[in-house]
């Protein structure tokens, strides 16, 4: 038995455990090796409009050299026909409106021929000064849609409007019935360091802020409405933004994860529900991949009620290693595509598909959905309505592509890039499962996190149970011998349990957590002595 057990745990920490089959990820060359990421962007009548974002890949820590102006984008990327692409200067433009167009992080959002541009991060022309763009630029880009190489970008394809609260960078801009949510972000003025100033300010939103738009091109009016405001939930910046048709038919959106926790520099695990006039965190739910920005894609089953997101890559606190899941507080780069699901009964769950991104890639990444395709609503793929097996859903285009998982303390800017990739994204029907029942992995049901890890003592936090029972921790070596144990009384309403396994050599462990004497949940622990 204990033959048998060590090979389990062999195969945990050295086998793959997933064929890639569910999706087709088919790369199409741009003929160009110059890529963006954190960029935003536009679709219209075949051609994918792209505006500011950065030519380099993760920002330095030094402040000299974090966001330096010769890695902002100020040219206007149009992709056409899915394989060319060719650039126009913005230079000319007002300086107002060129500082934002070549801004990072611009909140964006398009309505028929407008492109919503709101806020973005980056260097103000008259002072030399980095800031927070307090400006929404609105784009026709159907004045646009005519323009070859070497034409001239027209200023009448623009309107720029100044308010104090268009300051947000590292938000979502999305739009439900005629109202616009920008939703989260943060205000940043000033040049990045990684030891909390004095070289910047830094205010988080907290908020959706709403507003509405009127009038006719190119005298549009902004009209305000209320805030929702909420300190702890809508804390984050970074994150993921998208869709949903509610179990009730409703349209509504959903902030996934993001960065940071207000009493420490990591992800949120949890998701939040944004309607009409109400936020609600979504209860018995942990979103342990794709905790950063990056390429996602809405599906909804209308049949069955059922919502499904993708996300592409990215970054996160979690990642899957040999078939396990596994933390890491240095929140590396990541290769996972998964999917969050909803049932008809508002239930939900997130599963980790077995096709991966081809590299450390996805971060401040794009999809671009595929012309002709069928909507259930606005931004919402209709997955009943697509017809055959192997569909095409669209384009992933950009962001960081990294060398190693954990880069930052050692970046000097060559560990990483802005992709020049730009993939077909197929989807093979007959091979993803969207039950929205389907767990990542099955011995991982019980939402709990390692703290620190890798580290020197142990502590969990674990999602509160309803009712007492008895909790056992196990620490397994590699040779699957148990080396420690702990029990303890768990009681309504705790949520977290200090651990101190003695006398453990450095390196890596598997930690199984037992409730009432049944298998929960089993993760990896690096130990460390300092």
């Amino acid at each position: 038995m204990k033959v048998l057990f060590a090979s389990l745990i062999a195969l945990l920490l050295a086998q793959p455990l997933y064929s890639q089959d569910e999706l087709w990820l088919e790369p199409i060359s741009l003929g160009t090796n110059d890529g963006l990421q954190s960029f935003a962007h536009g679709h219209f009548q075949g051609k994918f409009y792209l505006f500011g974002g950065r030519l380099d890949g993760l920002h330095q820590r030094q402040p000299f050299a974090s966001f330096d102006n010769n890695g902002h984008n100020d040219e206007l990327w149009i992709i056409e026909a899915d394989s060319s692409i060719y650039r126009l200067a913005l230079q000319h433009l007002p300086d107002s409106l060129y500082d934002q167009l070549r801004s990072t992080n611009m909140q964006f959002y398009q309505v028929d021929s407008l492109l919503y541009l709101v806020g973005g991060y980056g260097i103000s022309s008259s002072n030399g000064n980095h800031l927070t763009h307090p400006l929404l630029s609105i784009v026709n880009l159907g004045q646009l849609q005519n323009l070859n190489p070497g034409d001239s970008v027209p200023n009448s394809a623009f309107q720029q409007i100044s308010h104090p609260d268009f300051a947000v960078t590292g938000g979502q801009l999305r739009r439900m019935d005629s109202t616009f949510y920008l939703v989260g972000g943060h205000r940043f003025d000033g040049r990045y360091n990684p030891h909390n100033g004095p070289s910047f300010t830094q205010a988080y939103t907290n908020s959706v802020r709403r507003f509405q738009v009127n009038g006719i091109f190119p005298n549009l009016q902004i009209q305000w409405q209320a805030s929702m405001d909420d300190p702890l939930l809508l804390h984050r910046r970074d994150f993921n933004v998208a869709p949903e048709i509610k179990e009730n038919g409703d349209y509504g959106l959903v902030a996934f994860s993001g960065v940071f926790q207000v009493n420490v520099d990591l992800p949120y695990l949890n998701a939040v529900r944004i309607g009409d006039n109400s936020i609600s965190e979504i209860p018995n739910f942990s979103q342990y991949y794709n905790h950063y920005h990056c390429a996602n894609i809405p599906l909804y089953q209308a049949n069955a009620k059922q919502m499904h997101t993708l996300f592409f890559g990215g970054i996160a606190q979690y990642y899957e290693e040999n078939g396990l899941r596994t933390q890491d507080n240095n929140v590396p780069f990541v290769n996972t595509i998964a999917r969050v699901s909803r049932d008809s009964l508002g239930n939900y769950s997130e599963s980790k598909l077995m096709v991966e991104m081809p590299a450390l890639l996805g971060a401040g990444s794009e999809f671009f959905i595929a012309d002709g395709l069928p909507l259930s609503a606005a931004g919402i793929i209709d997955y009943d309505a697509l017809q055959g097996d192997t569909v095409l859903i669209g384009y992933i285009f950009g962001g960081i592509e990294s060398s190693a998982p954990n880069i930052f303390f050692s970046n000097t800017g060559s560990q990483s890039l802005a992709s020049p990739k730009l993939f077909k994204v197929h989807i093979i029907r007959s091979k993803l499962n969207l039950s929205a029942n389907t767990p990542a992995l099955s011995a991982n049901q019980f939402a709990w996190q390692l703290y620190p890890n890798p580290g020197g003592k142990m502590q969990i936090w674990y999602a509160k149970l309803k009712a007492p029972c008895e909790m056992q921790l196990k620490l397994i070596d590699q040779s699957g011998k148990t080396i420690w144990t702990e029990k303890w009384k768990h009681s309504e309403g705790d949520d977290h349990k200090l651990l101190n396994p003695a006398n453990l050599k450095e390196g890596s462990y598997i930690v199984e957590l037992y409730l009432d004497a049944k298998l929960a949940s089993r993760q990896r622990w690096v130990y460390r002595s300092s």
